[in-house]
């Protein structure tokens, strides 16, 4: 017998210091924002983007997170927010010319992805 228990209406699953930049992470975040879940996991297998793969990974533990701790359904489960933030940045020296250094930066970013249910309510 289950006491009253609640729900929660989101599920979110977070990404911390992916290796790219967050711009090229927010190219491939802005066109699956908004969809169904199922639909936004075959576009991403699809993109020939490299910031494809990580998201692709990261919406697809969201929506296992939401089946298995909150118990909703995959199929009913959309994107209500996407977000990209940029993570710290690696400074490396490269040597150059002349005794001289050139400055790398590799950039990070953290992404943040919270589903909804489309049919919850609470």
């Amino acid at each position: 017998m289950q006491k009253n228990k609640k729900r929660k209406s989101e599920i979110y699953a977070t990404s911390k210091h992916i290796h790219m930049s967050a711009d090229k992470a927010r190219r491939v975040i802005d066109q699956i924002r908004g969809q169904l879940c199922k639909d936004a996991l075959m576009g991403l297998e699809l993109m020939p983007y490299q910031a494809a793969y990580p998201i692709f990974k990261l919406v697809y533990s969201a929506t296992e997170n939401a089946k298995v701790n909150a118990g909703f359904n995959k199929e009913n489960l959309i994107i209500s927010q996407a977000q990209v933030n940029e993570g710290t940045t690696v400074k490396k020296r490269r040597p150059q010319a002349r005794g001289r250094s050139f400055i790398l930066r590799k950039r990070t970013c953290h992404i943040t992805i919270v589903l909804k249910d489309i049919f919850f309510t609470e």
